[in-house]
Formats: structure tokens, C-alpha cells, sequence
């Protein structure tokens, strides 16, 4: 008679041993002694069936926030050199692309303006035109697809001479008088139509002020999505090529927050929801999952994460060069996301993932 006294090892009557191995190895197909190995997780993976029975995580189109690109002229749809498949439209293009999106199943979209050059001034007046792009193009897609969520960007940066997100003087990015900018953008495009406005300037204050201001107009049914951890990254090289916002001198490390830092993500996180935010996000996604995590563990309110331009660009790269499948890989990734903690994703793979979805 044998016993199980230790993983691997099996003992006779005897007192000698031998390995598992060993001992399978000899008894040969169709023995009838009992295997010692009680759980056996490949079970729950053995077909496609009871794996998808067992699956945590279920990555699907409405978790899906598409961004999209808007400028001024008329059927003109221009690439994105560093973001492939990607496009800066026209506001008539940019309705046809919109209304393939909602059809595909995609519930919103976050939009971001490409400023002319002559419109932009270091206070970034342009951002609270009622006749400006921005709130056009809401007008524009509220009337032609009401129940589309469009999520409009709350910054200076597109709109500014110096490519920040605030106001500069003396080199130095003003805070104050920044965040009163930021009101009068956000009631401009709570006018306009906009479902939900998101202040990704990372300015200290925003969302109590804009909160207030909302409210304070009769617009308390206008949510605020909050870049509350948004941090000074690498990433963004892209999308900054896409509005032409990068920042004329230094960077975006005083406002923006420290790659280095989990704990300060929830501090900001805190904050917002303290002064009113309806949803909060972290940016970027990929490099901060474990502030996903952390974040979600946090608050009760969604959490979205905002898988950025440059993710987007190195899987597409790949993708091109042959060396990734790149619906594997995306599907796999975003599924990650939601995995880590997000309830929703901003991803301009949205329309992609939402093919594949069917």
C-alpha cells in the first residue's frame, strides 16, 4: 500500500520513494490507481464552452468611449500620420463617421477640436465662442443622433498660443485664472448640447468651479467626466500631432501628474469626487493599471481609463510590421482594462472592437 506524503513524492510500505513521474510513468495506460492530484484547474479550460462559462471578465461595445476629431472646411477628411487609420473630419464627414459608430453600437464619443492657428491666443478665448468649432459640432451631432452621450474636452491646450493647458505668464501656468477660462468653456458647450463635459487640464479647483457654474446656470443635469489622474506622459506625442497642441516650451510636469506616483492618484481622485465629478479616469491606461485598480477600489463612481494615442500607435506599428495580431492583441488589451478596473474605455480602436464584438 502506498501513501501521498508530499507533493510529488509517493511512499511504499516499505519507506522507499519514488517521483510522480516515475511512478506514472510505469503503471501505464489504463491503470487503475488513483491519481494524487485533486484540483485540476485545466478542467474549467478543457473547451471553449466552459471557458467562456467561467470568464471574469466580459469586454463589450458599450464599454466603449470613441474620440474623435473635428476641424473646420467641408468634406475634407485628413490622416493622422502617427496614428494609422485615424482621421481629423470636417464636421459633414465627421456626422457620417459619428452615425457609423452609434450604429455599430458605440453609446459615445468624446470630442476634440483642431483650432486654426489664428484663433488661438495664449487666454484661449476661442474656447468659449459660442459660433466656435466645438460647440457647432455638438449642435451639430445632438440634432442629427440625440441619444449619442458627446462628451466634450474641458482645456486651453488646443486653443492656446503656447500649446499648454492654461494660461502662461512669465513661463509660469496660471491656476486661477485658468479654472475661470474653464467655466466659460464649460457652460459654452453645456449650451451647445454637450451630454457631459471632461476638464482634462488637471488645474486645482476645476471641477468645483465648473460644477458650480453648471448649476448655478440650470445646467444640473450636465455631468463632468474628470481627468482626475492624468499624468505627464510620454504617450501623448500622437494626439498632440492630431489638434497641433503640443506645448511651445517645457512640458506639462507642474500641472500634470508625476508617472512615478500611485498614492497622489487618489488624493486626486478624492478631490474631484469631493467637489462634484459624475465619473473620474485615469490616463494613461496601459502604464497605470495598477492606479485603475487602486482608483476603483476607491470610489463607487464609474471609472474610466483613457487607452491614448501613443498605445494605440505602438500596436498599430506592430500590427503593420507583422509582429503582433492586432485584434488578438487589442481585444486582449482592453479586456486588461476592464480586468484592472475600468467601466469604461476611451479607445480609438472603439469602431475596430465593435466589428469584432459582433
Amino acid at each position: 500500500m502506498s501513501s501521498l506524503v508530499g507533493v510529488g513524492t509517493l511512499t511504499d510500505a516499505s519507506g522507499k520513494s519514488s517521483s510522480l513521474i516515475e511512478r506514472e510513468a510505469s503503471s501505464g495506460e489504463g491503470s487503475s490507481e488513483v491519481s494524487p492530484l485533486i484540483s485540476r484547474p485545466r478542467r474549467l479550460r478543457r473547451t471553449a464552452g466552459l471557458r467562456r462559462m467561467v470568464q471574469e471578465t466580459c469586454l463589450t461595445v458599450k464599454d466603449l468611449i470613441y474620440p474623435v476629431f473635428v476641424m473646420e472646411g467641408d468634406n475634407r477628411r485628413e490622416a493622422i500620420a502617427s496614428m494609422p487609420d485615424c482621421h481629423r473630419y470636417s464636421l459633414d464627414l465627421l456626422l457620417a463617421e459619428v452615425t457609423e459608430a452609434y450604429e455599430l453600437g458605440i453609446g459615445a464619443i468624446a470630442l476634440f477640436p483642431l483650432i486654426p492657428a489664428e484663433q488661438k491666443d495664449n487666454a484661449g478665448t476661442e474656447s468659449y465662442n459660442p459660433d466656435g468649432l466645438a460647440p457647432r459640432a455638438v449642435r451639430a451631432i445632438k440634432q442629427t443622433l440625440p441619444n449619442l452621450v458627446v462628451i466634450t474636452d474641458v482645456a486651453l491646450a488646443p486653443y492656446s498660443t503656447e500649446g499648454h493647458d492654461g494660461i502662461v505668464q512669465d513661463g509660469q501656468i496660471l491656476n486661477d485664472e485658468t479654472v475661470a477660462v474653464l467655466v466659460k468653456q464649460a457652460l459654452c458647450q453645456a449650451e451647445a448640447g454637450a451630454d457631459m463635459v471632461a476638464p482634462s487640464d488637471m488645474m486645482d479647483g476645476r471641477v468645483g468651479a465648473i460644477r458650480r457654474a453648471l448649476d448655478a446656470a440650470g445646467w444640473i443635469n450636465v455631468g463632468i467626466l474628470a481627468y482626475s489622474a492624468k499624468y505627464a506622459s510620454a504617450y501623448y506625442g500622437p494626439f498632440r500631432d492630431a489638434l497641433d497642441s503640443a506645448p511651445k516650451f517645457g512640458d506639462k510636469k507642474t500641472y500634470q501628474m508625476d508617472p512615478a506616483n500611485g498614492q497622489e492618484a487618489l488624493k486626486e481622485v478624492a478631490l474631484d469626487v469631493a467637489e462634484g465629478a459624475d465619473m473620474v479616469m485615469v490616463k494613461p491606461a496601459l502604464a497605470y493599471m495598477d492606479v485603475i485598480h487602486r482608483v476603483k477600489q476607491q470610489t463607487a463612481l464609474p471609472v474610466a481609463a483613457y487607452n491614448v494615442s501613443g498605445e494605440y500607435a505602438m500596436i498599430k506599428a506592430a500590427a503593420q510590421q507583422g509582429w503582433v495580431d492586432e485584434q488578438k492583441i487589442v481585444l486582449e488589451t482592453l479586456t486588461g482594462l476592464k480586468r484592472a478596473g475600468a467601466d469604461l474605455i476611451l479607445t480609438y480602436f472603439a469602431k475596430a472592437v465593435a466589428h469584432w464584438l459582433q
